[in-house]
This record gives C-alpha cells, sequence and structure tokens, in this order.
C-alpha cells in the first residue's frame, strides 16, 4: 500500500514512552490503572484530551462525575440525566433523536412538519419550582424538544470550546458567584454546567444552582438506575454525595464547581483511541480494506481533511456549510455578534460517525450515504461567509461509496457498541420500563377531544414529588384524579386506594384545560412492587355524558438502586434507610 499523503502525516501521532508522557497522558494513565479501563498493551494513535492544571485527574474524582453524568435525580423532575442524551453505543450522541417523536422541535418558523424541523433531544416537561406543570408554546404539557441535535460527548475533552455555537469558553466561571474557576482549558466544566439550569433539558423554570446542590445532597446516589458498573456501586457503597465529594475534594461540600469539575473530569476519560483507523495510522496497512483504503483518499483529494483533520478529525473551528439557511440559526453570531459567524457552528469529530445518526445539527439526514450526496452537491445553501471548501465535488459512485464506507467501520471504537469499559454505564430510569404507560381508550368531552393524562416522572419509593398532570380537558372545568389498585373505571370514583386529588383547570374553552399534582410517593417498603392504575374525570357533558375521562394509565412503584431487597410471605420489600 502506498505511504499516507502529505497532509495525513498530523494524524500519525502516538502516545510517547512513558518517560516522555505529557502531564496529561500520565493523569489519564494513572486514572485508567486505578479503573482498569485500559489494556497496557494497547498503542494508542490518539494523545489523550488536555487536562487544565487546576482540575487534575484523579480516581476518585472521575468516579463521582461517573455517578452524577448518569444521576437522573440532577434533573428537576428525576427524568434526565446528562447521560440520557449522550449514550456511549450511539457514539455519545441521543439515539431517540432518530425514534421518538417526542425529539422534533418545530424548528424557526414555529410549525411542525416543515423542512425546517430539527430532530433534537426530549427534555423536560415546562413545570414550576412546586413541580407543577406549566404548557410550552410547542410542546403543551409533555417533554420539550431541543432545537439541536446533541453533540457527542465523547472525545469532547480536545475541543476548546463546546455546544454546536461554542458558548462553553475555556474560562470556566462559578456558575453561582461568577469567580473565574479556571482560566484556561475548561470548556468541559463549563459546558457541563449549562443543561442542569435549562427549563427545556433538565430544570424547572428559573431553578438555580442552589436548588441543585440542594437536591444532591438530600439523594442517594444513582438511586434511580436500574442497574450500574459494579465498580462503581463498590465505590459508592451506600453512601451518600456528600461523602462522595469529601473523598474526591477533600471535603464533603457539594458545591457548583466541583460538580463541574468532577462530571468534566469523568468526559477526560471518554476518548475513543482504539478503532481500525487508528492500529492504521499506527502501522497496521490491514486494518482498512481496499475500499476503505480507497475512501480514504477520496477523503483527502475531495478536502474532507481541510476541516476534520489532525488525530481527533475536527479543526475545531466555525463554519456556516450550507444545511439550512444561515438566519435560521445563528449558531457563532450569537456569542461573537460578528456577522461573519451568522450561521456558522463547530466542527464536529468524524470519529464513531456510523453509530451517531441522525446527522449534521438538525438531525437532516438520516444516513452517511445521504451526507456524502450533501457535500457532493456543494450544501443546499448559500452565502457570503459559506465555506469556500464545500463545493460541487461531482464524485462517481464508486467514490462516493468509499468515501461512506471509510467513514464507517474505520472511525468506530469497538468497545462503544457493547459498552466496555471505560464506557460502561448505569442502566437509566428511561430506558427500565418502568415509566407509567397509557392504554385503552378514555371518553370525549366538549369538541370531541379526549384528556390525556402525562406521567412520566419515576414511581420509585420515597419519590417526594411525583407528578401527575392532565391536558386536551375542558378550561375551567372541575377536575378529578384517582389513582388506585385496580382501574378507576369510567365513572368518577369516590376515592382512589393511593390518591384522589381534585383541582379547577387552568386554560379558557375544549381542549385548552390543563393541571396537575404532586404526590409524594411514602418510603414504604410493603409498597415496593404494586402496580397501580389511574385516571383523570373532567366535569364537562359536551362529550354526552356527565364527564370526559383520560385513557388509563398504569405504573409499578419501585425501590432505589441499592436498596436491600427481601421477601416475606412472598411479598418484595426493601430497606430504604438510604434514601433521601
Amino acid at each position: 500500500m502506498p505511504s499516507a499523503p502529505t497532509c495525513f502525516l498530523p494524524w500519525k501521532i502516538r502516545l510517547l514512552r512513558t518517560a516522555r508522557l505529557s502531564i496529561s497522558a500520565i493523569a489519564i494513565a494513572v486514572v485508567a490503572s486505578a479503573l482498569g479501563v485500559l489494556s497496557s498493551a494497547v498503542e494508542a494513535q490518539l494523545v489523550p484530551p488536555p487536562v487544565p492544571p487546576g482540575n487534575p485527574l484523579t480516581p476518585s474524582k472521575v468516579r463521582l462525575g461517573k455517578a452524577l453524568f448518569w444521576d437522573e435525580q440532577l434533573s428537576s423532575p428525576r427524568t434526565v440525566a446528562c447521560g440520557t442524551c449522550h449514550i456511549p453505543s450511539a457514539g455519545g450522541t441521543d439515539p431517540r433523536s432518530a425514534a421518538s417523536p417526542l425529539a422534533i422541535h418545530p424548528g424557526p418558523d414555529g410549525l411542525f412538519g416543515g423542512a425546517d424541523d430539527v430532530l433534537g433531544s426530549p427534555g423536560v416537561p415546562r413545570s414550576g419550582a412546586d413541580g407543577l406543570y406549566m404548557p410550552s408554546a410547542h410542546f403543551g404539557l409533555t417533554e420539550q424538544a431541543t432545537g439541536r441535535r446533541a453533540p457527542s460527548s465523547l472525545n469532547a475533552g480536545y475541543s476548546p470550546t463546546l455546544f454546536w455555537d461554542g458558548r462553553a469558553a475555556g474560562q470556566f466561571l462559578d456558575p453561582v458567584t461568577s469567580d473565574v474557576v479556571l482560566a484556561a482549558g475548561g470548556a468541559l466544566e463549563s459546558q457541563s454546567v449549562g443543561p442542569p439550569a435549562s427549563d427545556v433539558e433538565m430544570a424547572h423554570v428559573g431553578r438555580t444552582w442552589t436548588e441543585i446542590l440542594a437536591r444532591l445532597a438530600a439523594v442517594s446516589p444513582l438511586a434511580l438506575a436500574q442497574s450500574a458498573p459494579a465498580a462503581l456501586l463498590d465505590w459508592i457503597d451506600g453512601r451518600a454525595y456528600a461523602a462522595l465529594f469529601e473523598e474526591a475534594f477533600g471535603t464533603p461540600d457539594i458545591t457548583a464547581p466541583r460538580v463541574a469539575m468532577a462530571i468534566a473530569s469523568y468526559e477526560r476519560t471518554q476518548f475513543t483511541n482504539q478503532s481500525p483507523f487508528d492500529a492504521f495510522i499506527g502501522g497496521d496497512d490491514a486494518a482498512l480494506t481496499p475500499l476503505e483504503s480507497a475512501g480514504r483518499d477520496v477523503f483527502v483529494t475531495a478536502s474532507c481533511d481541510r476541516c476534520h483533520r489532525l488525530a481527533i478529525m475536527s479543526d475545531h473551528a466555525f463554519h456556516y456549510i450550507g444545511v439550512r439557511p444561515p438566519a435560521e440559526d445563528p449558531g457563532r453570531f450569537a456569542i461573537t455578534n460578528d456577522d461573519t459567524d451568522l450561521g456558522k457552528t463547530r466542527t464536529p469529530s468524524l470519529r464513531n460517525l456510523e453509530l451517531r445518526a441522525p446527522y449534521m445539527k438538525n438531525g437532516r439526514f438520516a444516513t452517511i450515504e445521504q451526507v456524502v450526496d450533501f457535500y457532493d452537491r456543494g450544501g443546499d445553501f448559500e452565502a457570503d461567509n459559506k465555506d469556500p471548501f464545500v463545493r460541487v465535488l461531482n464524485l462517481v459512485p464508486a467514490e462516493k461509496a468509499a468515501l461512506a464506507a471509510f467513514l464507517k467501520r474505520p472511525l468506530t471504537d469497538p468497545r462503544l457498541v457493547p459498552e466496555l469499559p471505560p464506557f460502561d454505564r448505569p442502566k437509566l430510569f428511561s430506558e427500565s420500563g418502568r415509566a407509567a404507560v397509557t392504554e385503552g381508550a378514555g371518553l370525549p368531552g366538549s369538541g370531541g377531544f379526549v384528556p390525556e393524562a402525562v406521567a412520566v416522572e419515576p414511581p420509585v419509593l420515597g419519590n417526594p414529588a411525583f407528578t401527575v398532570a392532565l391536558q386536551g380537558g375542558l378550561g375551567g372545568a372541575t377536575a378529578v384524579l384517582a389513582i388506585s389498585e385496580t382501574d378507576p373505571g369510567l365513572v368518577t370514583p369516590g376515592s382512589g386506594d393511593f390518591a384522589f386529588e381534585i383541582v379547577v383547570l387552568d386554560g379558557v374553552g375544549a381542549g385548552e384545560g390543563f393541571g396537575s399534582v404532586s404526590l409524594a410517593i411514602p418510603s414504604d417498603p410493603a409498597l415496593s412492587g404494586r402496580e397501580l392504575f389511574g385516571r383523570w374525570y373532567v366535569a364537562d357533558t359536551g362529550g354526552g355524558q356527565a364527564e370526559a375521562v383520560t385513557p388509563l394509565f398504569r405504573f409499578t412503584l419501585f425501590p432505589p438502586l441499592g436498596a436491600t431487597i427481601v421477601f416475606i410471605d412472598g411479598f418484595e420489600t426493601a430497606d430504604l434507610s438510604d434514601w433521601g
């Protein structure tokens, strides 16, 4: 096989021998050794990401960051973790973008079904500090969707700025005091404090870091997960977050900068350096098939390497490439206010690309082949600041097929799909099948609208705020929520075994009424495994009967992770003493 072209030489980066390792590489090696996540026999081709001097890596800090990254309790309704949108087997992105109707954002025109729609990520219902839901203009009382596709969290430690528009800068400021915590190199820390306070992604409206930290102080780590890696659970060992922070930082204080530094430390271990392409640039010519090798040549001759270069396959710069008109999403312009930055977004790495569909910041393309076609035709929209290397390529079908082949298997780390260490993780509540399920039919009210129950929060024992909402009812009408051990039926019952709540719906008119209640689930071991059934009943005769009724929803109460499960006379119980 011929030698690599000159422009590929920067990719031939290898880890130096131990005596010559950089400080960041030594730190990664220490943590990796302590966690047992890297084999000493592996000669990685990607130098570990840099570590800011003010946040050195330690095994305890990485483990704490891993727990925080995967803990859904960090969100207000306890339904979203950082990791919810960054799944390793999906290349560090959100697989729900391609699969869930809740991921669709209507785009800048505010209308669903248009060419400007975005495949983002489902976040949280809009809510207040009391846990009660507020209607969102586009999403009602259901989960809101983000306006951009989630970038990959893998290899994120290499970029000097993060988010598509680069608003997470290297200077990390305490989100509470605005004091400088890290003067440079802290883009991961800066990024990590955004989502927990976003009322679309994880937070209630107006949530502060004081509230976020109070939540962490009160909960048992990873209590909502269905399972977690044994090594992580062994390290947590039933301790509260304060004790974990004390081990990682020296004192039990839970602060926003410490949360950020722990999460960032974990993310700096999430780099992928064992792909076939790593083996190829390490000298193994047989690591690529002839088709993939031909695709690598097309990648260079088509100038793809101008933006996707170096070992990480990104220049970390901002470009407008013509996916949509620049005015639809200001991109980098929103940060710099420089007209030449309108519509520009940060270049993503191409590593693990085949796992990350759909593609582009709006999820517009479903396949890598569609992406190749997009670049072959020189993009779809023009602007004065469009990158000159996005131009008509006139590739023949064989060249396009080869390029697509190079962008798939060769760039994919084989540890990701099976989620092997260091990419092992807890199984989230949202993946567990424990969320409430709606089934059957209800009864319509005025305008023919059948009201809808919204129950997305975890029915975990000890949850102090399990919110159940209703939308699509008659505005101003009285509504009753009944939850019992059997279906309450299609006529308003006189009581409920578990809950019986009466509210007056907000909103005006048929189909515009909404309301919610926040219930406390007792920390009673005898309730573990109990299945419950609920309906809302709206006083509305417009449908020809005395009330409009939602379809049935059902859910099963479950104990927090780590609770000791025992069986007494055939009934499952749990020791919940560590639940806060």
